[in-house]
């Protein structure tokens, strides 16, 4: 009975909280909030820019989010219809980046920074206005959306039409309802929309003020226990072949390496992002056995809590051989492997984040989609 309670209480507690957090989602029949905000492009955007539209979407999506990702062609797709009909559709980021653990970019290569935001549009070939929020998210306030995304339709006379989902599933071959473009016709038409307001599934705003959560969360992780394991021949053979089950990534190291001490904390930070989901990070120190006191100092600051192990001989080239007989010897040397055993990614020398984070995301997104 205690325990039922005290279950009651936390999930009363965790809905007050949600409650206060949340602001008021903008009423039908509402005007559009004015909005001045830094776009992708390099230029600012208001309400005005659009004044010559016969109807207005605007969608707070962003960059970390899977079911954001899911509708990322489908809005392109939106605006190359809907364009030639007077139609403008804006994209607004509301999160606020420091209120984002890395657990929850699991999904993602890019978080929800400007620059980040930059890079997405790019990378994607955005053809809408991408807007960010994330500094003080006032323009997302006085809109009041709940996960991302969540669309806006106004009319001519920037009237609230309909809000809520684009269609009814994220995965478009699931799709059977296509609320927005419903809503668009009708509206273009001069029609009442056939649903007028819906439900939204995605991942919650990210609401300034949780920047002591992510504190608390990095810290925990901060507090985990750091190892280091001896790897011979035969260790480093079940290294490569993976029997694991998960995506792996290794990384071949040393202290005495510039490159590798430089870049080592991109590993620990792709490791928290990833680790939940089927991946895991193991590093190998090339160092000597004898040095193992020095590697194990250096993983403790580096709060390397993953999987490490170091070379348990001196014989290098038959551990290297144990591994990849193709590999010349140089490190960094760094693989991610897929659980049936084949080298997705293959970098000798220094990598690319950016390069490595989108190669694990395509990767085990193709073998198990979110």
């Amino acid at each position: 009975m205690i325990q039922t309670l005290l279950s009651l209480f936390a999930v009363l507690a965790a809905t007050c909280a949600f409650a206060a957090d949340q602001p008021p989602t903008l009423p039908l029949g509402a005007i559009a909030p004015d909005f001045k905000l830094p776009g992708v492009d390099g230029r600012e955007h208001t309400l005005q820019d659009f004044a010559s539209a016969k109807a207005l979407v605007v969608v707070f999506t962003c960059n970390h989010c899977p079911t954001a990702q899911y509708y990322e062609d489908r809005l392109k797709k939106l605006v190359a219809d809907y364009q030639p009909k007077g139609v403008a559709v804006v994209a607004i980021m509301p999160n606020d980046p420091q209120s984002v653990r890395l657990d929850e970019l699991g999904w993602t290569d890019l978080s929800d920074t400007f620059a980040e935001m930059k890079l997405r549009a790019h990378d994607r070939g955005f053809n809408f206005p991408y807007l960010y929020d994330g500094d003080t998210e006032t323009v997302s306030r006085a809109y009041g959306p709940v996960a991302t995304p969540h669309v806006f339709l106004f009319d001519a006379g920037r009237k609230l039409r309909y809000v809520g989902a684009i269609d009814d599933s994220e995965r478009v071959q699931h799709v059977q309802v296509h609320y927005l473009r419903d809503a668009l016709d009708a509206v273009l038409a001069g029609k009442e929309p056939p649903v007028t307001k819906t439900k939204v599934v995605g991942c919650s705003v990210k609401w300034a003020g949780k920047a002591d959560s992510v504190k608390a969360y990095m810290e925990k992780l901060a507090a985990e226990p750091v190892a280091l394991e001896k790897a011979d021949a035969a260790a480093l053979a079940a290294l490569r072949k993976n029997d694991s089950g998960k995506f792996r990534l290794v990384n071949f190291w040393a202290t005495w390496c510039a490159p590798c001490v430089a870049e080592f904390s991109e590993f620990v930070t792709i490791n928290r992002m990833y680790r939940h989901r089927d991946f895991e990070l193991v590093t190998v120190s090339v160092n000597r056995p004898d040095e193992e006191a020095a590697v194990l100092v250096f993983l403790k600051k580096q709060q390397a809590s993953n999987r490490n192990l170091i070379f348990a001989a001196t014989d290098r080239e038959k551990l290297m051989n144990a591994f990849d007989p193709d590999w010349p010897g140089p490190v960094p040397f760094t693989v991610l492997i897929s659980p049936a055993g084949k080298i997705l990614y293959r970098e000798l020398g220094s990598i690319d984040a950016l390069a490595v984070r989108r190669a694990i995301v395509r990767e085990m997104n193709a073998v198990k989609p979110w």
